[in-house]
């Protein structure tokens, strides 16, 4: 284990409650069993859909370094289950995290799993350098997180990939009124506090901004979740004018969000108001912050993002020309194929389950689910086509399956091996 060493004093006080706060309120919610996880990742195909998420243009491989910086009590030890075949290394600044992760690997004999206690700041320490980090819910905790991105980015390989989740401000609003409330009134992160604000919970009146992620968040139903919700001593959130920013500042550019769909134009309710066409013609950054201020409760933005000196286009995605065709989709796990109580004119409907926002459902007509169907993760979007349309179809029908196939990828039902 590497011991952390001080930071420059001006840090410390608020770096230390951190670390302190995750000891005594460790994050997520310690496990004591992998198994279910296991099985879920015992598909193939749900590897293949996760690594060409983060790199559709290079071939597909299992023999990854993976970094999980800011593990908690458990990612990390679910990396080097969903990864058998690569190798995990997890660091975090709380000692009771990384003892619940080398608990979770005596259990599951996870010999590619190595765990450290260490600041993102002092990641370099490690001396090495990674195909993917991920580091979702950690830097916007940090007392400087752009020198913790800055220090992410020293140790990502030139062509790595890096998954970053950081805290949005709009969905957020009423957990920033609470924890300005917590403040005033001296609230701190300790049993009997939070016992009270549980309590005091209960009592807010309808129609507060907290009331809906107090009914669908699942973190408010256990102490450490609210305590990291309510009681973190650090806490900052990032539009994604701020967001865009913030990867400038870092040496990084943007590649594409998790989840896509809702900063999309195309897709579900931004699609259908009369200013759709004018936030078509906006650029890519501004687009996403107009479908962010529009939809009002996000609550964070998850993205894959690259050196700004990666030495190839690392999201080659287009239906401009005609490589399209060539594309192998790949459906996301989270895929299902409604075909009950449809919209008139409807075969059936594509739903992303990980989608929040209930508006982002795709009905396809008969056509387009033969197209659906045929879909095996193997065959190129051309090779479906002939093998779903009789031989007398042509340029119109062809247009109709590109026009399918990049629904498909807005709406996050697909994503696309273009290394072939």
């Amino acid at each position: 284990m590497i011991a952390q060493k001080e930071h420059d004093p001006a840090l410390l006080g608020v770096a230390e409650e951190v670390r302190d706060f995750y000891d005594h309120y460790p994050y997520p919610r310690p496990i004591d069993s992998l198994e279910k996880y296991r099985r879920l990742w015992q598909d193939p195909q749900r590897r293949r859909a996760d690594y060409h998420l983060a790199w559709p243009a290079k071939p597909y491989k299992e023999d990854l370094s993976i970094l999980i910086a800011g593990c908690g009590t458990s990612q990390a030890a679910k990396h080097a289950v969903r990864w058998p075949g690569a190798q995990i290394t997890g660091i975090d600044v709380s000692a009771k995290s990384v003892w619940c992760t080398e608990d979770l690997k005596r259990k599951h004999s996870l010999n590619n799993l190595q765990v450290y206690q260490l600041p993102i700041e002092m990641v370099n320490e490690l001396g090495t350098a990674f195909d993917q980090i991920v580091c979702t819910g950690v830097l916007h905790h940090l007392v400087d997180p752009d020198a913790g991105l800055r220090a992410l980015r020293g140790v990502l390989k030139p062509d790595g990939a890096m998954h970053l989740m950081l805290y949005a401000p709009y969905g957020r609003t009423g957990i920033y009124m609470l924890q300005e409330f917590c403040r005033r009134v001296g609230l701190r992160a300790n049993d009997t506090d939070i016992s009270d604000l549980i309590d005091a919970l209960s009592a807010l009146p309808p129609g507060h901004p907290l009331e809906n992620l107090l009914r669908e968040a699942p973190d408010f139903r256990q102490e450490a979740g609210l305590a990291d919700a309510l009681l973190h001593p650090q806490d900052r959130p990032y539009s994604v004018p701020q967001l865009f920013d913030f990867l400038e500042r870092g040496g990084l550019r943007f590649g594409r969000w998790i989840k896509q769909a809702p900063y999309s134009p195309q897709c579900g309710i931004v699609a259908q108001i009369p200013q759709a066409s004018r936030i078509a013609q906006l650029s890519p950054p501004e687009r996403y912050a107009a479908a962010e201020l529009f939809r009002g409760t996000m609550v964070r933005h998850s993205m894959v993002v690259y050196r700004n000196d990666c030495p190839y286009v690392p999201q080659p995605i287009s239906f401009a020309d005609d490589n399209w065709r060539g594309y192998v989709p790949i459906r996301t796990p989270d895929t299902i194929c409604v075909q009950q109580r449809l919209p008139a004119g409807a075969a059936a409907v594509l739903i992303n389950q990980s989608h929040t926002y209930t508006d982002l459902f795709m009905p396809i007509d008969s056509t387009e689910k033969r197209l659906f169907d045929a879909i095996d993760g193997n065959r190129c979007i051309g090779d479906l086509f002939e093998s779903t349309s009789p031989s007398s179809q042509g340029k119109m029908q062809l247009e109709v399956a590109r026009a399918f196939f990049e629904r498909l990828w807005w709406y996050d039902q697909v994503v696309f091996d273009v290394s072939r």
